[in-house]
């Protein structure tokens, strides 16, 4: 048996490759940026060309840091961006447009279409757990199909097909067009709002309905079995490529809640929490997801709930890129501890609407409760606020969903290294925040993942002993003064709603 297990993590802002050993430390690691596309207001896209190349530079790359080659692994796993929505020729393997990201917010007609003809937002929730929103692949698809010339013409004859960022990274590693695999697994399906969640198949209706041939889809196939090798060209010729999982389900798995009740928080990008409900499907009834929390083998499908932020970490870098207060994501804590508090600055980064529990579209970000007093250390505190206050309202949906008040909340992610934010996560929360040594959980997800498919990790308890926790923080803020502060911060939030109006 090889020493280690590597896994690529497709993200909303760069790609890597982690590899890993069997304790499940980090043995080596490479990371390339991509560009953020902004065509126009609302609209994000990545160029899927670019994140190929990526991929590449960055697998060989981690095997070289760590002067490894393809003979070490036992296995790859991928992570990914879960709802980017991509459409390429099977034949050229070239997209016919840039991917449409999960943060784009150009499907709100077609959502809004959907929703007229009867039911709502809540038209396909009991068949596939999710609202109608922009945040999902479905309606990008269509909006391909529709506004790019040809596209739909050649999707209804069978050259074009459809996959999120896992399906486009397996399908160039294990050949592209000479023989690559249109594949993807239930956790990255469940967000296209088109998989049945009882079957984990595609549901014909739906689209039909959403306008999408089935000729399209990927192949759904589970989160953890051996779908093939890598190409022979490539850094991982035939290594087995053996897990996929959308990137919170991967940090979820990674982070070990493999039990009913467990749950994490992901500080990236956005901010998502997920709550094991094991294989009972809950349907929520205060603004949470239900998804596919993953499925190994043969094994029965394992749920989650979700409460899924769209902007957190993103919300730091439009600060250092947009309004250039910092030059630095790490900056932001030295500024916010320029001061004591946020001087009655309140951020609602509403920049994509709002998600979980309010799923409005038609909110905008807006700051509220400026005085002359606020000076840019309270906007960068503001700002670090923002995410934890976001993070407890998702908390109180899950509780309430559950029926199960949570005790203390796993975190992970890049932003878990803040620890002004921790503390007043842990604050406003009222329970510890508790970080593992391996902060990056979602590359670990996918690496057991793949791992347990080849045998390298027996078991999912093998995989509980190696977590490890590396800090604690516990709450340390006046019960009166949590609450004023939340209950402003809910003020703040009524201030985003109905921007958007029907000319925008």
């Amino acid at each position: 048996m090889s020493d280690y297990v590597a896994a690529i993590d497709q993200g909303t802002t760069s790609t890597r490759c982690m590899v890993f050993d069997h304790g499940g430390r980090v043995v080596s690691v490479d990371q390339r940026e991509h560009e953020q596309i902004f065509p126009r207001a609302g609209w994000v896209e990545h160029d899927a060309l670019e994140i190929w190349e990526n991929t590449r530079a960055v697998a060989a790359a981690a095997l070289g840091r760590a002067d490894l080659t393809r003979n070490d692994l036992a296995a790859v796993g991928i992570t990914n961006q879960r709802e980017t929505a991509l459409v390429w020729d099977r034949t050229t393997g070239q997209p016919v447009s840039h991917a449409i990201v999960w943060q784009d917010t150009r499907t709100g007609p077609i959502c809004d279409r959907l929703a007229a003809l009867g039911g709502g937002a809540d038209r396909y929730r009991a068949t596939v757990g999710l609202p109608l929103a922009t945040y999902f692949s479905g309606p990008k698809v269509r909006w391909i199909l529709d506004n790019v010339d040809g596209a739909r013409e050649r999707a209804e004859s069978g050259d074009l097909v459809f996959g999120t960022m896992d399906t486009w990274t397996l399908w160039n590693m294990t050949g592209g067009v000479d023989g690559g695999l249109h594949v993807t697994d239930p956790t990255n399906a469940s967000r296209t709002l088109l998989m049945d969640l009882d079957t984990l198949q595609w549901d014909e209706d739906i689209a039909a309905e959403m306008g999408i041939p089935l000729s399209m889809l990927p192949e759904i196939r589970s989160s953890s079995e051996v779908y093939g090798a890598g190409r022979a060209r490539g850094p991982f010729a035939g290594v087995p490529i053996a897990g996929i999982l959308g990137d919170q389900q991967a940090a979820t798995f990674g982070q070990a809640c493999l039990a009913v009740g467990e749950a994490k928080n992901t500080y990236g990008t956005g901010n998502f929490m997920l709550l094991n409900t094991g294989t009972t499907k809950v349907q929520s009834e205060h603004g949470l997801l239900t998804t596919v929390c993953y499925k190994i083998g043969e094994q029965p499908t394992v749920y989650a709930l979700e409460g899924s932020i769209a902007v957190s970490g993103s919300l730091v870098q439009w600060l250092r890129d947009n309004l250039g207060l910092i030059s630095s994501a790490a900056e932001i804590e030295q500024l916010a501890a320029t001061v004591e508090d946020n001087g009655g600055a309140y951020f609602v980064p509403a920049f994509s609407g709002l998600y979980a529990p309010y799923w409005r579209a038609d909110a905008r970000g807006a700051v509220v409760g400026l005085t002359r007093y606020v000076n840019k250390g309270h906007i960068a505190r503001a700002v670090l606020e923002a995410t934890a206050y976001q993070t407890r309202e998702v908390l109180e949906a899950m509780n309430a969903d559950s029926g199960v008040d949570l005790t203390s909340l796993k975190v992970d992610g890049g932003m878990t290294t803040n620890e002004t934010l921790m503390q007043f996560q842990a604050d406003i929360l009222g329970v510890p925040v508790i970080r593992p040594v391996v902060s990056e959980t979602t590359a670990l997800g996918a690496a057991y993942a793949a791992g347990l498919a080849v045998g390298f990790w027996d078991s999912e308890e093998e995989i509980r002993t190696n977590w490890a926790q590396d800090r604690q923080w516990d709450p340390r803020m006046d019960p009166q003064l949590r609450d004023r502060h939340y209950r402003k911060w809910r003020k703040a939030v009524t201030r985003t709603f109905d921007w958007i109006d029907e000319d925008d």
